[in-house]
């Protein structure tokens, strides 16, 4: 029996060499010893038990089965069914490991078979040298990949969206012409840079509006100099890269919340770094919907203040975008929840978010009820969003050694709060920003992973109700600031 073992470094992460190597059916596309290949009788390339029929470049022919598939290890173990090459009972093994210091991934390959008496050491080297380190930099050079080649197989395949490096393109988009009100939004034609150093093209299917892009849209956060386009949060479709971006491919559904502003448009060029690649299970409207507000809740949630069981929450604006989530995933964890707003319709679908308790109104009088639903304790954390009409309001809303964050100041900048005041309830208050915390990119992932998942397994639940074309972005802004919205809104290209 030939034991070969081989490994090696990859700099890429985990996830994005997993996604490549899970699919069994990828290898012609990477394996540069692979000719052709296909999956027999339709069967899904992750299926365990399916079969791959495959030519080598050397006119040979292999017929391989996947015989087991595991996502959390990170692990595939296949064998030879039969082969035109003298190898028997080849049974291989693929696992990988992240490793520690930095965004690389431990790739180990392995594998058992019997061959002809005498031509051991020939058929080892076939395999070890031929097939593993071959494989090892057929797939580097495959996540190097430059623009204008090929896509993964079963990837869509539209020439009209793949620029060839260095080509400038042109888009439409939504600018901010002056700092002001919501007539300040003008369609233009813009022009789109080719992906530098670390960049990706990305071309949008959906982009998402969000309370800060008022901020910029009036000049309050100072983030453009008109005229620029706003917007943090997109999700589309990977057209091209610059050099050095490893985690990305042509072809990758992806979507990302970031600053600096530039989402109002159809086709943009950003830092990869501030982008993820999609799950096949979340469509683009979904998450331009989630990423900024569902990582906003996931940090407010499990980062800025670990939720407990038991814990009462007081929810401003619970029927926005953040406030629908941050009620439903922290009814989930275990608090209970009250919820502030404006109307009896946003009051139901509070409630419908899990809300033990609502206060309807448009005044910003609501400790006294806040009091009378927890018996005098009061909250022991608030999420405010409001900013400066809700600021005495949530002193005195919030219970003994509470805490106050605030993430948001929709109503203006809050004032200056005196120690005094704050010492005399023991109070914790913070002012979080959501680019600080995905500023990295491994928690950037891991907080993106995290907000699908709570998707995914019915933590929270989205109902997007306010689609708009693109060129409708100053109505969007208007009902958002009308306070008219429930839910996300979302812009179409």
């Amino acid at each position: 029996m030939i034991r070969v073992t081989r490994s090696a470094i990859v700099d890429a992460p985990i996830e994005r060499v997993w996604a490549v190597l899970r699919d069994f059916n990828s290898h012609t596309a990477w394996h540069p010893v692979v000719a052709e290949s296909a999956i027999e009788n339709d069967e899904p390339s992750d299926q365990v038990g399916c079969v791959r029929s495959f030519t080598l470049k050397d006119g040979n022919h292999i017929r391989e089965q996947l015989l087991a598939l595991s996502d959390a290890e990170h692990v595939s173990t296949y064998c030879i069914l039969d082969a035109t090459l003298p190898m028997r009972r080849y049974v291989a093994t693929v696992q990988l490991k992240r490793v520690t210091d930095g965004d690389r991934t431990f790739w180990h390959w392995q594998s058992t078979f019997d061959a002809p008496r005498g031509r051991e050491q020939e058929f080892a080297d076939l395999v070890g040298k031929g097939v593993y380190e071959g494989g090892f930099d057929g797939l580097r050079a495959f996540l190097r990949r430059r623009p204008g080649t090929p896509v993964t197989p079963g990837a869509t395949n539209a020439p009209a969206l793949r620029a060839t490096a260095g080509d400038a393109l042109s888009t439409q988009g939504i600018v901010v012409s002056r700092f002001g009100g919501p007539e300040t939004l003008e369609t233009r034609t813009l022009a789109v840079p080719p992906p530098g150093r670390g960049e990706v093209r990305i071309r949008h299917a959906a982009i998402g509006v969000n309370y800060i892009d008022v901020y910029v849209r009036t000049g309050e956060y100072p983030f453009i100099e008109p005229p620029a386009p706003p917007g943090m949060e997109a999700a589309g479709e990977v057209l091209d890269l610059g050099d050095g971006v490893t985690h990305l491919l042509p072809g990758d559904r992806v979507a990302y919340a970031c600053a600096p502003p530039g989402a109002y448009v159809g086709v943009r060029t950003l830092p990869a770094r501030h982008v993820v690649v999609l799950p096949d299970d979340i469509d683009a409207e979904s998450a331009a919907a989630l990423m900024l507000k569902g990582m906003t809740a996931e940090y407010l949630l499990h980062r800025s203040h670990a939720v407990r069981t038991g814990e009462t929450l007081l929810v401003h604006a619970a029927a926005g975008g953040v406030g629908l989530l941050l009620c439903q995933w922290a009814k989930a964890l275990g608090a209970r929840v009250i919820g502030t707003v404006s109307t009896e319709d946003k009051a139901r679908a509070a409630r419908a978010a899990g809300c033990d308790a609502v206060i309807v109104g448009r005044d910003a009088a609501f400790a006294t009820a806040v009091h009378d639903a927890t018996a005098g304790r009061g909250a022991d954390v608030i999420y405010d969003g409001l900013g400066r009409a809700a600021a005495r309001e949530n002193l005195a809303a919030l219970a003994m050694c509470g805490h106050w964050i605030c993430y948001g100041h929709a109503t203006g900048a809050i004032e200056q709060l005196s120690l005094r005041e704050i010492g005399e309830k023991s109070a914790t208050v913070s002012s979080p920003v959501l680019f600080h915390y995905t500023d990295d990119p491994a928690t950037l992932r891991e907080m993106a992973s995290r907000t699908f998942d709570a998707l995914r397994r019915g933590l929270i639940r989205l109902d997007i109700r306010h689609r708009y074309p693109l060129a409708a972005a100053a109505q969007a802004h208007r009902d958002l600031e009308s306070r008219r919205t429930i839910g996300p809104l979302v812009l179409l290209p």
